[in-house]
C-alpha cells in the first residue's frame, strides 16, 4: 500500500441476530421468542437423505462438482464463468479484497457492513462516491431492497453480493460473471432458510475462481452442505414455491405493520423496512412481548423485520 493512503477505520459491525441478549434484557425463555431481525426464509428447505459418509469421510471431489453443477444450472451461470461452493458467503466476502492491489473500494451504505469491515482490514479506502478501483453492490440491498443495474459495475473489481436475490431470480446480474473483474455471490443461508450450514458461492470467471480456491484451500465445504446442497439446487419446485409464499407473507406483514401506522419504505420479500416515529420505542415494545426485530445506528426511524411463520403471525399480531 503506497505510504502516503491511510486506511479506512474499521466500521462498527452490527448485525441482526443477538437474542441471547434481548433475553437477558427482556426476560422469558430464548424458545418463547421470536425472532425478527434477520432475512432467513423461516420454512426451510427440508433436511433429510444424508448418508453416513456424509458426516465421517473428508467431502468427496465428486460430491462438490455435483454441487456445483447443480449451482451452475440453477443460477444459469453463464458458460464463460466458473462456480466456486464455499463455507458460507461470509467466507468469500472476507477474500474479496485480496483479489486487487488496495485501493479506493466504493461502497454505498446503508448497506450490509461486512464488505466495508472486510475491506478496510485489507488496507483499503472505503468511500461511498467517486471513482475507485474495486466496487461492491449488494442486489438487492440489504436492508432497503435497491436494486442495482448492468452500469453500475463499473470498477475493475465489481462485487455483486446476491444473497437476497434468490427471490427475484429475473433481476439476477449473474450473466455479467464472465465478465474479467466481476464476482457475484450467492448466499445459501437466507432463501433456503438453512444459514447455520454454512454455505455460500463465488460465480466469476475461472482464472478468478481459481485463485479463492487457492485461498480457501481444500475441503471448503462439509459433506452435509454438499450433498444437501446439491438436492436443494435441483429442485425447482420448491424454489417456485417457496417464492409465492414469501411474497404473500411480505404483503401480508406490511398489511399488518402499517395498520400501526409503518410505513413501508423498502426491503425485499425476505424482510420488510419500515419508517417509524421511534425506531428503539418500537424495538422495546416488541421485544417485552417476545419479539425480536432489527434498528440500526444510522437511523432512529429505520426498522426492519423478516418473516413469521405459522404461530409466529398471531405472537406478532399481539405484540402490535
Amino acid at each position: 500500500m503506497p505510504a502516503d493512503r491511510t486506511p479506512s477505520p474499521m466500521p462498527a459491525r452490527d448485525h441482526g441476530g443477538g437474542l441471547d441478549a434481548a433475553v437477558a434484557r427482556f426476560g422469558g425463555a430464548r424458545g418463547d421468542w421470536l425472532d425478527l431481525s434477520t432475512g432467513i426464509n423461516p420454512r426451510p428447505y427440508p433436511v433429510t437423505g444424508f448418508a453416513p459418509s456424509d458426516w465421517t469421510a473428508l467431502p468427496d471431489a465428486r460430491a462438490q462438482a455435483r454441487l456445483e453443477a447443480a449451482a451452475r444450472g440453477f443460477w444459469r451461470v453463464p458458460a464463460g464463468a466458473s462456480v466456486l461452493s464455499a463455507p458460507g458467503a461470509s467466507a468469500l466476502i472476507a477474500r474479496m479484497p485480496l483479489l486487487a492491489t488496495a485501493g479506493r473500494v466504493r461502497i454505498e451504505g446503508p448497506t450490509y457492513n461486512e464488505h466495508a469491515a472486510a475491506f478496510a482490514g485489507q488496507g483499503w479506502t472505503v468511500v461511498t462516491e467517486g471513482a475507485a478501483e474495486a466496487r461492491v453492490l449488494v442486489h438487492p440491498n440489504n436492508p432497503d431492497g435497491r436494486l442495482w443495474s448492468e452500469a453500475d459495475a463499473d470498477a475493475a473489481l465489481t462485487v455483486i453480493d446476491e444473497s437476497f436475490c434468490d427471490v427475484m431470480p429475473a433481476r439476477s446480474l449473474v450473466h455479467l460473471a464472465e465478465r474479467p473483474g466481476i464476482v457475484v455471490l450467492k448466499s445459501f443461508g437466507k432463501f433456503w432458510g438453512l444459514a447455520g450450514l454454512r454455505l455460500g458461492f463465488a460465480i466469476a470467471r475461472p482464472e478468478t475462481v481459481a485463485q479463492l480456491a487457492e485461498m480457501l484451500g481444500p475441503w471448503p465445504v462439509s459433506g452435509p452442505a454438499l450433498r444437501l446442497g446439491a438436492a436443494a439446487l435441483t429442485n425447482p419446485a420448491w424454489a417456485e414455491d417457496t417464492r409465492a409464499r414469501l411474497a404473500a407473507d411480505a404483503e401480508r406483514l406490511d398489511g399488518l405493520m402499517q395498520r400501526q401506522g409503518a410505513e413501508v419504505v423498502g426491503g425485499t420479500d425476505l424482510f420488510r423496512l419500515y419508517r417509524v416515529g421511534s425506531a428503539q420505542d418500537w424495538q422495546d415494545r416488541l421485544a417485552r412481548h417476545q419479539v425480536w426485530t432489527r434498528i440500526f445506528p444510522w437511523s432512529a426511524t429505520h426498522i426492519r423485520l423478516g418473516l413469521p411463520d405459522g404461530e409466529g403471525w398471531a405472537q406478532l399480531e399481539q405484540a402490535l
